[in-house]
């Protein structure tokens, strides 16, 4: 069916009477018509045919207006699509600018200064980049010392000073440099004064806390430190006493971290295994027992050799 280029309702019928009909009405005139029913058959065939196209108008219109609408469906698809990309694209370029340059975007509250600002802890950017990734991280970067070194590192940093590094999704970022090497002068948490470990925990703690740590393990690793200094070990005059649990709790919290991407997993931490402390304690007995006795030689052959120069 050929389309019909205009609206048949606003076609008017014809005057099949006028002079310019003539040739039309002249085959039914020669069949026994009238000219009045030559013209009247014209009318009618005209209305007949126009009725039609009217119905075919109809049909084509409303099949346009599906074809358009369908058309328009798939551009505003298209659009939605280029803007979505373009939004991803807009967010990934954002995120790797905030990666970049994360001070920028920190979000400071309005807010007064707080009292105890000047007291606010700063903490080595390695030491927190452990926890980020949720590593072991020696507790000395907490400790009165390691906080000093922090602070010293801060003021000596090279603002330029950034290196590459890949995060967890793939994606690059740019960090200080002396946030990927740990401390010249980090101390082993076995080596720790009890004092330093006593002021460091609840620093940790807090750290954990805002570093996004499940609650559950920073739950448990508190009740690990805390239960360590509640020991009996603790409180004792032998200084190996707490050395032992400070190995303990060194050992055993490396083991922990280990342990957690394992099929096993890992384990309740805070519950205290009395046996392996009391095996930590006998082996640094030992190793004590050991370095004094190999002191004790050398102190008498040094007096040998002297006695034996004398004479």
């Amino acid at each position: 069916m050929n389309r019909l280029l205009s609206d048949p309702q606003i076609e008017i019928c014809p005057d099949f009477t006028s002079a310019f009909y003539q040739t039309s009405r002249a085959p039914l005139v020669a069949a026994n018509n009238t000219e009045d029913q030559a013209a009247n058959l014209l009318q009618a065939v005209w209305v007949a045919t126009n009725a039609a196209q009217q119905l075919q108008w109809q049909a084509q219109v409303a099949l346009d207006q599906a074809a358009e609408a369908d058309r328009q469906r798939l551009i505003d698809q298209e659009n939605d699509h280029l803007l979505q990309a373009q939004r991803l694209a807009d967010a990934t370029v954002e995120e790797e600018e905030k990666k970049k340059n994360r001070l920028k975007h920190i979000p400071i509250p309005k807010r007064p200064r707080p009292s105890r600002a000047s007291e606010n802890i700063l903490v080595s950017d390695f030491a927190l980049r452990k926890l980020d990734k949720g590593h072991f991280v020696e507790i000395y970067y907490w400790t009165n010392k390691g906080l000093a070194d922090a602070r010293f590192s801060y003021r000596a940093a090279d603002d330029e000073g950034m290196v590459p590094t890949k995060t967890s999704d793939g994606a690059t970022a740019w960090i200080p440099a002396n946030a990927t090497r740990p401390s010249s002068t980090v101390v082993p948490d076995c080596s720790l004064e009890p004092l330093d470990f006593a002021q460091a925990i609840p620093r940790l703690v807090a750290s954990l806390t805002e570093r996004g740590w499940n609650h559950e393990r920073v739950h448990m690793l508190a009740g690990f430190w805390g239960a360590l200094m509640l020991h009996r070990y603790w409180s004792l005059d032998d200084p190996l006493d707490r050395r032992a649990l400070l190995m303990y709790q060194e050992e055993q919290r490396r083991a922990w971290h280990q342990a957690i991407p394992l099929p096993d997993g890992a384990w309740d931490i805070s519950i205290l295994d009395d046996v392996e402390i009391s095996r930590t304690l006998d082996r640094l007995y030992r190793e004590d027992r050991r370095r004094k006795d190999q002191d004790f030689d050398y102190q008498v052959s040094m007096i040998q050799l002297v006695c034996l120069s004398i004479h």
